[in-house]
Formats: structure tokens, C-alpha cells, sequence
């Protein structure tokens, strides 16, 4: 980076917040008010209002957060040009994934994307969609994996897999001999939720209402933040659940827990989304490219239910 403090400047600006800002940086909140300082120091004025609970820009911060971004990407489209022109890739890549996606599909994708550019300096952060989604819009990270519907139309969404939701249940449960089920049979046993937020209890969600079925019809013993806390507790007998297909791989395969296909069916889509108007990394685009011979491969290698 050209000038180190205005990327730390440009941070801070964006999350109007000290430690937020440290924490993307990866560094120390002592050295980000240091780096701050010494900008401040620089133009003769203060660039941030600070009360005790929050931080706003001045008007010339506002300025200087203007001409930063600009210089910034600016900076990051010559690096880019170079780096493409000398077949180099490096530099950091900021990528967000949903629960599912994080735990079952991005590790075997990150490790060979890894071997080939072992210079890019990947930082992953796994949250639910709605947690990426924020991500994303805030620029806290460079392109998002998610399971959810996006609704924001400043981000590009780009459909990569197809997915389907299955019922989960032991496999001496009575559903577990059934071809098919469908949500009112699923209404009868105690049911073990994603959390609020998750792009699979939101999916589940609009399939209740399309079918006139209210969540509240559901006898839920618990919530879960995670597929394999939601795998365990079906398989020690406590209830059943509806799970992505791509999370029961292993399970299936030892016949630990048995999947039974809802009709109709509930499908749904996992999108690779990014802003709209940020300027693409080559890194990010090798990435991208990789995200969509991953996810195509698999898609043809579906578990059967």
C-alpha cells in the first residue's frame, strides 16, 4: 500500500469504530489510533469527532475519506494490471461463507485454490447469510458464499450450486422407511431448528408459508447455529430436522442417519455474491473461477438420498 495510513484511515471511516477497524486490519487498536494520529498530525486537524461511545468524521475527514477511496482503488487496479501482466498473483482475499457452506464446501476449495497461488494471503470468516450479506455490503470482505435469498441490488449475486433440503431423522425413526414425507408428517415429531437468521431456516420458512404451514405449528425442542450440533442431537434420538443434502455426505454414506425428500420438494440455490461496483482482484477472480469448477464438479457428484 502506498500509504499505510490511509488504508487504516479508510477502515476506520468505513466501520466508524477503532476496534472493528483493528480487528480487519489484524492489528492492535493502539496502533490503528497511532496511524490515525499521525494523519491528523499530517493535515493539521482532527478527521474524527470521538464521544465516548462513538466516532463520526469531521468534514474534512468526510473529504479525506472521499479522496482515500478513490487513491485506494486506484492503487489496488495498477497493482492488479501489473501483477496480471507479469502472471504474479498475491496480496489478501477476504472471503465470507454461511454456516453450511463453510463447514462443507469451502475447505476442499480454499486448499486447492491454495497449492496454485500460494502467495494470496486468504482470511476466512464462516457467519450465518445474514452475517456475510452484512459483510459484503460493508466491504468488511471481498466476496461472500451464501445459501440464502439476497435482496440488495447494489450486490452482483451469481448462482453457483443447487441445492435440496431434506427431513433428517435416526434411522430407526419411523419416517425413516419412506420414500417421500411431506411438512405436515415432519409437524408431528420434535424438531430441531437452525437459528434465526440462518439462510436454511429461512428458506424452510418460505416453503411453510407458500403451503399456508405456520413455523409456530413446529413442536421445536432446540435451536443450533451449526449442521453438526443439529446431526447429533437427531442421531442421540431428540427429534428431527430438515438439513441441506450437502451437509449428510458422510452420514449417508454410513448409513448413521437416514434423509427423506419432502414433496414437493424444497430447492434452493447457494450464490457467490460481491459488490457491484468494487474493483475485482485477479485474485479474486481466480477465486471466483475456482468457486465455479468446485461447486459444478460436485453438482454432479450429489449424494444419494
Amino acid at each position: 500500500m502506498a500509504d499505510r495510513r490511509l488504508q487504516v484511515f479508510a477502515t476506520v471511516a468505513r466501520l466508524l469504530s477503532f476496534t472493528k477497524a483493528a480487528e480487519a486490519l489484524h492489528m492492535t487498536q493502539p496502533a490503528v489510533t497511532f496511524q490515525i494520529r499521525q494523519l491528523e498530525e499530517h493535515f493539521n486537524t482532527r478527521l474524527f469527532d470521538r464521544t465516548h461511545n462513538k466516532i463520526t468524521l469531521t468534514e474534512t475527514g468526510d473529504l479525506v475519506k472521499t479522496y482515500a477511496d478513490q487513491i485506494i482503488s486506484k492503487y489496488n487496479e495498477m497493482d492488479n494490471d501489473v501483477r496480471t501482466m507479469t502472471g504474479d498473483i498475491q496480496g489478501p482475499l477476504m472471503i465470507g461463507a454461511s454456516t453450511t457452506i463453510g463447514e462443507y464446501f469451502i475447505p476442499g476449495i480454499l486448499g486447492t485454490y491454495q497449492r496454485q497461488f500460494p502467495d494470496v494471503k486468504i482470511r476466512l470468516n464462516v457467519a450465518n447469510t445474514n452475517g456475510i450479506i452484512h459483510m459484503v455490503e460493508n466491504n468488511e470482505i471481498d466476496v461472500g458464499i451464501v445459501e440464502g435469498p439476497v435482496t440488495n441490488k447494489n450486490l452482483v449475486r451469481e448462482v453457483i450450486w443447487n441445492d435440496e433440503l431434506l427431513v433428517v431423522c435416526p434411522v430407526d425413526h419411523m419416517l425413516a422407511g419412506q420414500k417421500k414425507t411431506n411438512i405436515k408428517e415432519v409437524l408431528e415429531f420434535p424438531f430441531i431448528s437452525r437459528e434465526e437468521g440462518s439462510g436454511t431456516r429461512e428458506v424452510l420458512e418460505n416453503y411453510m408459508v407458500k403451503r399456508k404451514v405456520d413455523l409456530d405449528e413446529f413442536n421445536i425442542i432446540m435451536e443450533f447455529g451449526s449442521p453438526e450440533s443439529i446431526k447429533s442431537a437427531v442421531t442421540a434420538g431428540l427429534g428431527v430436522s430438515i438439513l441441506s443434502v450437502a451437509t449428510m455426505e458422510k452420514e449417508l454414506a454410513l448409513k448413521s442417519l437416514t434423509a427423506v425428500p419432502l414433496s414437493p420438494p424444497i430447492k434452493r440455490t447457494f450464490s457467490i455474491v460481491y459488490p457491484r461496483q468494487k474493483f475485482r482482484l485477479r485474485a479474486m477472480e481466480e477465486f471466483l473461477d475456482f468457486a465455479r469448477d468446485h461447486c459444478a464438479a460436485r453438482d454432479q457428484n450429489k449424494p444419494k438420498k
